[in-house]
């Protein structure tokens, strides 16, 4: 199951939709391809919203912001 959702809709709307039934948000992202990207912190909240949003979903690849950076872990710090 995965915790993305691309949905065609402006994240005021996402986040209102979130609110009244409860889904908790980890990351919004507007994509540059139109719509948004939308990562849930649980995979049940997720598949909720695309039943709810099944109308909105975007199918197929999106293009997300050239400045989106993944998280990544910073390295170690070596302390002589």
């Amino acid at each position: 199951m995965s915790r993305v959702v691309n949905v065609w809709a402006t994240p005021d709307v996402i986040k209102t939709t979130c609110a009244q039934h409860a889904f908790r948000i980890s990351a919004l992202e507007v994509l540059v391809s139109g719509g948004a990207r939308v990562v849930m912190t649980d995979p049940r909240d997720a598949d909720a919203f695309r039943v709810i949003m099944k109308d909105k979903l975007i199918e197929g690849v999106v293009t997300r912001s050239p400045s989106h950076m993944a998280r990544q872990w910073s390295p170690p710090v070596r302390v002589k």
